[in-house]
């Protein structure tokens, strides 16, 4: 791409433009379905067992008053003289006079002639032989084309009479069903209107509910544009463990970064005076440049090491699941030790399960400085306890390295820690061994210690780092 075409906008965000990110779906969108959803059903559930106790309230209703017709004409009923039945009173329904009324009474036994209401005028009900009820029996019927009838019915006998007479009650169900129909029609506007109102509650409600997620796009929109540093505006409770992990996350990588900087700073720094050696001696073409060279570039190599050293741990740092088994990494060391040091003689001991929670390589290369200053060091006995009885701190696996040297002055091990310090200058060595160790023990929450062993006299090296969950 030329320089005019990098310099006109947007060339540079086309190039930028970060690829879309892959979603599973609106969550408000996500959360209305399923109330939606949970509406639809509760409010069909309770619908229709509301429907079916106003349904069975209304027919009760209806059958009663067909019983209590019944009722009437049953004490009202008498035998004449010519053995037919009678009435001793009238009923008081206007629509039993009323032809087709809808509103029918009947009276029948074997062997007579079948006693109607005015109302039947020339019909008359179907009597079904195939059974006879001593107590009232109610009943839909279709034998009417125009209308559907319920009908009630019973069998007794009359005083007087030695005939089974049938008395039969029979209304149009139009008046039943229509009060039917509307109840569910209302019903159904009612629920439907009321499905309606909680659904749009339920978006309203998501629609508030979410909103504080918002606020953290727009916190977080803030600091990518530099007006912020941190999430700081007041957030619900269910949102406030988010916006603590995003805080942490942001003051890690802040960490991390002035680490690295830091860490660049000081290597550029250390660099700087063995350089400014090489360039004088050269400049002044001294006999010796070539030992300079090499003295400095040894040098300058050992801080180079220093310094990869710990920014590989901080690198490591935020693995969260960066996990080791000290004993396995014990064995590795010790093996390359005793190839090392022929004479050396490396005995383990302690818990063969303790893992750290540290990447294995950086383990590895603390307990191999460790142990190799202390085979170097020491007068040929080391002796490695992994995680003692008696720990002072349970979320710290102890490592302890004994050897059987001189050891180190209590005045001077604190200053055998600074870069480059080195007690013994007649064995070869970097004098970074020691800062290596503790500036990644440092760098993984970990520290280490120096103090006299009791079993071997010599130097007893406590090395504490963080157990792995």
């Amino acid at each position: 791409m030329s320089a005019a075409e990098a310099l006109q906008p947007g060339a540079a965000d086309q190039v930028a433009a970060p690829a879309p990110l892959p979603n599973t779906g609106s969550l408000s969108r996500r959360m209305i379905g399923i109330a939606a959803a949970w509406i639809f059903v509760l409010l069909l559930s309770g619908g229709l067992a509301l429907d079916r106790i106003l349904t069975n309230t209304i027919t009760t209703s209806f059958d009663d008053q067909l019983e209590y017709v019944l009722t009437a004409m049953i004490s009202s009923a008498e035998i004449g003289p010519d053995g037919e039945v009678f009435f001793n009173r009238p009923l008081g329904d206007q629509r039993f006079l009323e032809p087709n009324s809808g509103l029918y009474w009947q009276i029948s036994g074997q062997g007579h002639a079948d006693f109607t209401s005015r109302s039947l005028w020339d019909r008359a009900l179907k009597i079904e032989t195939a059974h006879s009820d001593a107590q009232p029996h109610i009943y839909d019927s279709d034998q009417f084309p125009d209308h559907e009838l319920r009908i009630i019915e019973q069998s007794i006998y009359l005083p007087g009479s030695k005939v089974r007479w049938r008395f039969m009650v029979a209304q149009s169900r139009a008046e039943m069903d229509l009060q039917l129909r509307q109840l569910r029609e209302t019903l159904g506007y009612s629920f439907a209107l009321l499905a309606l109102g909680l659904i749009m509650m339920a978006g309203l409600q998501t629609l508030y509910g979410l909103w504080p997620l918002r606020k953290v796009k727009e916190a977080i929109q803030a600091m990518r544009t530099g007006r912020m540093d941190r999430v700081r505006d007041p957030m619900p409770i269910e949102v406030m463990p988010m916006v603590e992990e995003l805080n942490a996350l942001l003051e890690h990588n802040e960490k991390q970064a002035e680490e690295a900087r830091r860490h660049a700073g000081n290597l550029a720094h250390a660099l700087k005076t063995p350089l400014t050696v090489v360039m004088n001696s050269a400049t002044a073409r001294a006999d010796d440049l070539a030992d300079t060279v090499i003295r400095e570039a040894a040098v300058m190599r050992r801080q180079v090491d220093h310094h990869l050293a710990r920014a590989r741990a901080v690198g490591r740092r935020g693995q969260a699941l960066a996990r080791a088994n000290v004993w396995e990494s014990a064995q590795a060391v010790e093996r390359a030790v005793v190839r090392l040091y022929p004479h050396v003689r490396c005995d383990l001991d302690g818990s063969k399960i303790a893992e750290v929670a540290i990447e294995r390589q950086d383990l590895e290369e603390m307990l191999g400085n460790l142990v190799e200053n202390a085979g170097k060091y020491g007068g040929g006995s080391v002796f490695v306890t992994i995680d003692p009885k008696g720990a002072a701190d349970p979320k710290l696996v102890d490592i302890w390295i004994e050897d059987d040297g001189t050891g180190i002055p209590e005045k001077e091990r604190e200053r055998i820690f600074d870069r480059g310090a080195r007690l013994d200058t007649g064995k070869p060595g970097t004098g970074l061994g020691l800062a290596i160790v503790r500036d990644v023990a440092e760098i993984y929450g970990g520290k280490v210690e120096l103090d006299e062993s009791e079993d071997l006299g010599g130097l007893l090296v406590r090395l504490r780092l963080p157990r792995a969950a």
